[in-house]
This record gives C-alpha cells, structure tokens and sequence, in this order.
C-alpha cells in the first residue's frame, strides 16, 4: 500500500465531505426561499486495482442531486398573484430578453407595465385570450407571452352572442292585420319585449321584440333599435328600420320549438348578435320571459383579478362582469430530478431529464394552480443540522487518515540504516 495513496484517499473523502457541507450551507441558507429545492450529495466508490497481497486506496466519487420532484409545503397568503402548484408541473418564466425557463417559485407582483415578476426579475408566461380561446403548443416556447394586468384598463365588449327564453301563450289570436316587420304605423303585434345589449364602443342599444301570432303555432319575430322609435307609438321606425324578423314554428302537440333555433341581429354600430331561442316554448299559460343572457358589456375598470385551478386569469369589471385574459402554460419534464439548476430559483432541461412538455394545469398530469398561495422550500432544518453533525465528524476522521500518513511518513524519512 502506498503511503501517498492513502493520504489521496484520506483528501479525497475530506473533498466529498466538503462538498456535502457546501450543499447543507446552501440547504439552510435557502430553506426560506420560496420553490427552492434541497441540494444533496451522493457518494460511490473509486476503486484502484490492487494485486497480490498488497491494497491500494482509492477514495471516493461525489454527485450532487436536487430533490426537484420533491414538493414543499404550500403555504397561503394574502395576494392573490401568489401562485403554487398543487401536483406536478412548473410555471414558464421568461428573462428581460425573452429566454424561457422552469420554476416553482410562485411569488409574482405586478412591475410599472403591469408584467407579473417574481423576487429573482422572471416575468410569468402564459397564452392571451386576445385572439379567442387559446391552444398549447406541445413541444415549444412558442406563443408564451408575458402576462400583464393593467388595474387602469378600460374595457368595452360588444354583444356578439346571447340566449333568450320565453313562452308564447298558444291560446293568443291571430293577427290578421299589419305584421310589425312590414314597419308600418298600423302594424300590430301579440307581445313584445325589450333587451339591452352592447355596440363596439360599449353604448347601449335597446332593442325592441315584437312576437306575432301569424297562424297556429306558427309566429312572427321582429326586431328594431328603440332609438328609433316613434315617440308614442314606436312604428313606424325609422334609422335602419327593420333590424331582422324571423318565423318561428312550433309543435302543436308537445309546444316545443320546432325551428329555428337562433336568429341573428345586426347590432347598430356593433357585431352581428345571434340570439338562441331553442329553448323557447308555446304553452297555455301568459307570455312568460324565463331566461335571457347577452355578453359585452359597458366601459368599465378592473376592480380585482383571479386564477382559477385550470390557470386561467381573469378579471372582474366594475360593473360586475368578467373576462377572461390568460391562461397560465406548465411545463413537465420526464425526470425533473435531472433538470440543470440555474440562479434565480429556476430550471432547464437536459438530456437527463428529457425535453420539456407543455400543457395547462388540472389537465395530462399537471397539477392544479392554487391563487393566494406560494410553495415553500423543501429542506428540513433539522435535518440539515444532523447531515452537518455526522459530515463534520466525517472530515474529521478523515483528516485524521490524512495526518496518519503524514506521520508515517516522517517515520519512512527518518529511518537511518
């Protein structure tokens, strides 16, 4: 056995121990820090080939791991961009120039644009609901935008859709004279009623719904803006005048509606309004409106914003309506427990840890995003004190090897024949 191997050995298990306390300095260091996780060092031999009756020392191999997959305590709190992710998964974060990486550190506010950014400067990424409902792109960074929340914005939505039910009494006359769609000031109607909904720029436009019986079970729908009705008696109208009229049919037997199911509206100033009637009805009772729902809405303020579990951010207005501004991306790898640690609490991958995979939460494995909450690090302080106890006295015992040699070898030096 060499002398000098042995002290190589003895260096070499004293290195791996230092190792081992750097780890556990970083360990308690950032056992505060939120979405942080343990760092820990494996050991494996290193084998010298050794013959005869003699053995030869090698030492030690070190490797150092992260416990990624590892998940740490979620912990509520009082601001709702806190974000945690309940499961598997991680948020994509960008840096100031686009780059993308992979964290689980969650504590987002708002910066002067409105971009959210965590306490390392990565802004949140996730797809705009600005071109309509968004769609992942599986294998790529591609279409990740910073999410931005602008408390001030103003937003007006015209009416593009909506959902009306009613009943028609199957006991009313037929109408014999002037139909309202004929715009006439004789023109007469069974019922009528009124709705609000919403031009391009937020104004309110009344429209005004007149249902005629023209036959048996078979009525007349027409639909003027109110603002151009005749002060009085509202026909004749004038403006655009007639905005649509559609004949609706009913099933004499059951009172179901038999066609159409909608009809459309070209709002003044607005979209085109289609209006689903399917669930409307001809019974033997009064002229009954039991539902009507229509989107868009007036210029209003952003009061608050939310996630909810898919992470889909939204916003509730002023007046009490909501919207729906972005929905948050995940990103998975295969084996997280591989992914390259980089400054900043986050993360890229490897060909170790495979290629990053992007979805949504609550859906192929991803967790569920949970707002007002942040995930706290994963190290056990106490632990971590008694891996430092027993590495401590581990270098020293080392150390101890080490001065052996030393001394046995000023014996070899010393030796006079």
């Amino acid at each position: 056995m060499s002398l000098y191997g042995m002290m190589r050995t003895g260096v070499s298990g004293m290195q791996g121990q230092a190792s081992k306390l750097s780890t556990i300095a970083d360990n308690i260091a950032n056992s505060s820090t939120n979405g942080y996780k343990r760092f820990s060092v494996e050991f494996s031999t290193l084998v010298v080939n050794s013959g005869g009756g003699s053995y030869n020392s090698g030492g030690v191999i070190t490797s150092v791991r992260q416990a990624v997959s590892q998940d740490g305590v979620i912990q509520y709190t009082s601001s709702t961009t806190d974000l945690a992710i309940d499961g598997d998964g991680f948020f994509i974060v960008q840096d100031s120039e686009g780059n993308s990486f992979l964290t689980r550190a969650g504590s987002f506010v708002p910066d002067a644009e409105g971009r959210l950014i965590n306490s390392a400067g990565f802004y949140l990424s996730g797809y705009s609901y600005a071109n309509g409902t968004p769609s992942v792109v599986v294998n790529g960074f591609n279409g990740l935008e910073p999410v931005v929340i602008t408390s001030n914005e103003i937003s007006a939505t015209p009416s593009t859709e909506g959902i009306f039910q009613s009943n028609l009494p199957n006991a009313a006359p037929v109408v014999t004279g002037t139909l309202p769609s004929a715009n006439a000031a004789t023109s007469e109607y069974t019922e009528k009623s009124s709705m609000v909904v919403y031009d391009n720029l937020g104004g309110e436009v009344i429209l005004d719904v007149y249902y005629t019986k023209t036959a048996a079970n078979t009525w007349e729908v027409a639909v003027y803006d109110q603002a151009d009705a005749t002060p009085g008696s509202s026909f004749p109208y004038g403006g655009a005048g007639l905005l649509t009229s559609s004949v609706v049919t009913f099933d004499g037997t059951t009172g179901d509606l038999i066609a159409p199911a909608n009809f459309t509206v070209a709002v003044p100033g607005g979209q085109n309004l289609t209006i689903d009637i399917s669930g409307m009805t001809q019974l033997s009772t009064e002229f009954l409106v039991s539902d009507l729902e229509v989107n868009g809405n007036a210029p209003a303020t952003i009061e608050r914003v939310d996630f909810s579990a898919e992470g889909i951010l939204y916003a509730q207005y002023s007046d009490g309506t909501t919207r729906d501004l972005y929905r948050i991306a995940l990103g998975s790898v295969a084996s997280p427990d591989q992914l390259l640690a980089l400054s900043g609490n986050v993360f890229q991958s490897t060909d170790m840890s495979g290629e990053v995979r992007i979805g949504f939460a609550n859906s192929n494995g991803n967790g569920a995003v949970k707002s007002g909450a942040v995930e706290t690090s994963n190290v056990d302080i106490a632990e971590e004190l008694t891996e430092m106890v027993q590495s401590q006295r581990n270098y020293s015992a080392n150390s101890k090897v080490f001065q052996t040699g030393s001394d046995l070898m000023d014996v070899l030096l010393n030796l006079r024949s």
